[in-house]
């Protein structure tokens, strides 16, 4: 009997796949009054002949459904040109913003462009992590410092660029310009941030 119901088993499963792929899309009924869409399959052979047909499944022991599916949906499905099924009012792929991989990467880049080691990077990697974690959106309420650098006040990277306050190469720029002038490179800067918290 086991033997049994696993093959009706295999069966019904050839005959779902064989019944998608002539098909292709399920069957749409409309229900006139509230204009929503209804999709429902099922499937019957002959248990020995192993055909499939649209129907119900049958048996040695007499009829029975052993499949359906229901869908409902008040948007009205469109097909594309390649033929696939879209619904209307997709979301659609939101804008990335640059975020701590890209910061880095802009700062190396700009690191390359001074001629500054690696071993900078890694000493201006730590020091704006600690700062900022690379958000070119960090903003310190106590304090008022603004961006990757944390710019007290935030207002004075304004002389790197009027977008200050939404551009992470700019405040990277001002950074490393600041960094430049007061340290002579990053690894100055931090172990002056190292000895007194603050650079």
């Amino acid at each position: 009997m086991d033997s049994k119901r696993a093959l009706c088993g295999t069966l019904a499963i050839v005959a779902l796949t064989v019944g998608a792929m002539e098909t292709g899309t399920a069957t749409a009924e409309t229900d006139t009054e509230s204009a929503t869409a209804v999709h429902f399959r099922s499937w019957e052979a002959d248990a020995g002949s192993g055909e499939a047909r649209q129907g119900v499944w049958r048996a040695d022991d007499g009829p029975a459904r052993i499949h359906r599916r229901t869908w409902r949906t008040h948007a009205k499905p469109t097909v594309d040109r390649a033929g696939a099924w879209r619904m209307p009012n997709q979301p659609e792929a939101r804008v990335k913003r640059p975020g701590k991989a890209r910061n880095k990467e802009i700062a190396r880049g700009l690191l390359r462009q001074r001629a500054w080691s690696s071993g900078q990077f890694q000493c201006l990697n730590s020091l704006w992590t600690r700062e900022s974690n690379w958000n070119h959106r960090a903003h310190n309420r106590s304090s008022g410092a603004y961006g990757i650098p944390q710019a007290l006040p935030g207002g004075k990277m304004s002389g790197a660029g009027r977008d200050w306050r939404h551009n992470p190469a700019t405040q990277i720029r001002w950074g490393l310009k600041y960094i430049k002038h007061r340290y002579g490179r990053p690894c100055g800067a931090w172990g002056h941030f190292r000895s007194h918290n603050w650079y």
